[in-house]
């Protein structure tokens, strides 16, 4: 079943660009290959992390089927096509090729701020447009409102096809809720790097990492460790990313990872508008934690 290929750590790709602000997508391909050579488990495509909303509808296509053609079926990938107009991913659901693509992540409806019956009808009408397995992305503070426990599990419940949440909800009880009261055939993965090793220890599954795109061997180390049950080695993995953690969201998501890459010789550090690079301060630190860490890439 594919809930089970999505477990462990998955990562929300990056868009790499040019210096003109073009889609960089020989550094794409490079990037996708070190994640697929250092342990990451799953790749979230066009994501929030992707810069998504600030892509044309071809550049989407054209990084969708570049991931698939260098990922090559070697590990599964779960494909962004959020929406806040519902029918606009019914449509997409129903017209779009999704050769090499095994689950969709949507998010809850941003924006219009629709109510509780609102957010369970948007996924109803998105689960029975399609075959593909949906997992569900909670993520209040840039959709507006927070799918409740209740919700959730009403659509784990419901729908065959609705397979996981997402959880960036940064409310632990209400994950705790969750995992407590779910079908077997639901998985809840952290959507927040920083409360990844918590949340497994309550019985998350796994994570869709940030930070995973410049860690991924160490990143996945320590969530297969806590899965595991080693729960000493995997704090201990925790606690050095401690600090990189708080540094990597400071100026917003994903400027912190790819002034991270940047200094890995990975990326250029560009974002687009409106967007922007970290401040240098922060730029500086990170360098600081990297040498530290003296992690070989």
């Amino acid at each position: 079943m594919i809930q089970r290929k999505l477990r462990g750590m998955g990562v929300a790709l990056i868009t790499p660009f040019n210096e003109d602000g073009s889609v960089d997508y020989e550094s794409l391909m490079r990037l996708v290959e070190y994640q697929v050579q250092n342990g990451t488990d799953f790749l979230c495509v066009l994501g929030t992390t992707a810069e998504t909303p600030t892509l044309t509808t071809e550049e989407k296509k054209k990084i969708k089927e570049t991931v698939v053609e260098r990922v090559n079926g070697r590990i599964p990938i779960l494909l962004g096509i959020s929406s806040n107009c519902t029918q606009t991913v019914v449509d997409t659901l129903k017209n779009d090729d999704f050769t090499g693509v095994d689950a969709v992540l949507v998010a809850v409806p941003y924006y219009n701020k629709p109510s509780q019956e609102g957010i369970y009808q948007h996924y109803k009408a998105i689960a029975k447009a399609t075959d593909l397995p949906v997992v569900l992305y909670n993520v209040p503070g840039r959709t507006g409102v927070n799918m409740t426990a209740e919700t959730t599990l009403r659509l784990a419940r419901d729908f065959d096809n609705i397979v996981a949440i997402k959880e960036a909800s940064g409310n632990i009880t209400q994950m705790d809720d969750i995992i407590k009261n779910k079908p077997e055939n639901f998985d809840v993965i952290s959507g927040d790097d920083g409360i990844t090793f918590p949340l497994i220890t309550l019985g998350a599954v796994g994570v869709i990492s940030v930070i995973g795109n410049a860690f991924p061997r160490e990143f996945s180390r320590m969530t297969r460790l806590a899965l595991a049950g080693d729960y000493a080695s995997a704090l201990t993995i925790h606690h050095k990313f401690t600090e990189l953690f708080k540094l990597l969201f400071v100026d917003g998501n994903p400027a912190g990872v790819k002034a991270m890459l940047n200094m890995m010789g990975m990326i250029k550090n560009r974002l687009r508008l409106p967007l922007v690079p970290t401040r240098i301060t922060t730029y500086e630190e990170m360098r600081k934690i990297l040498d530290e860490l003296k992690i070989k890439y």
